[in-house]
């Protein structure tokens, strides 16, 4: 299914965290920080949930400040790489009731894969906005997003999955959101 449906939709933003953040490329950095704003504030405004991760927060530190003030709650957190093999994640995920999963963060090719993985084996359809998704080197980056494609997510953009969630313009959502792509 290729429909993103707001009804059916959760948003969730796996381990974006300031130690692990240090160690991505610059620019990688940048461009994941900048779309997953977009699509928090995106999914704040059309009431889709919103789940946040940290992994190891005493070791890899808290959510980046740029995002955790946008989060609604706080994130939650895990030792596992996979929030699907996170009980209290995973259970939470489930008590939202939605059915797809528009999933970004760090790393693509363990926290990323494993959860996506997870997340279609429990029936999830699965949206991955490439350019809200690092690794700390571009070939783990491409492995990652290669492993999420073959376990059956659908790669897109962060401008795809907003404008598919808007489904229309001229809209007070779309008149409030179509700016941040700029």
């Amino acid at each position: 299914m290729l429909a993103l449906d707001r009804a059916s939709a959760l948003l969730l933003v796996i381990d974006v965290q300031d130690r692990l953040a240090s160690a991505m490329p610059k620019e990688a950095q940048a461009a994941l920080e900048k779309n997953a704003s977009i699509l928090i504030r995106a999914a704040r405004r059309l009431d889709l949930p919103v789940v946040a991760t940290e992994q190891y927060p005493k070791g890899l530190g808290h959510t980046v400040p740029a995002l955790r003030e946008l989060l609604p709650d706080a994130p939650m957190e895990k030792m596992e790489f996979s929030c699907g093999a996170a009980k209290p994640i995973a259970r939470h995920i489930l008590a939202t009731g939605r059915k797809q999963a528009i999933v970004v963060g760090m790393e693509a090719h363990v926290c990323v894969f494993q959860t996506v993985r997870d997340l279609v084996r429990g029936g999830f359809s699965v949206f991955l906005p490439e350019d809200a998704v690092i690794s700390r080197t571009d070939g783990n980056r491409k492995v990652g997003l290669g492993l999420c494609e073959k376990a059956g997510a659908t790669l897109t953009s962060t401008e795809a999955v907003l404008f598919d969630l808007l489904g229309v313009a001229g809209t007070p959502e779309f008149k409030e959101l179509a700016p941040l792509i700029k």
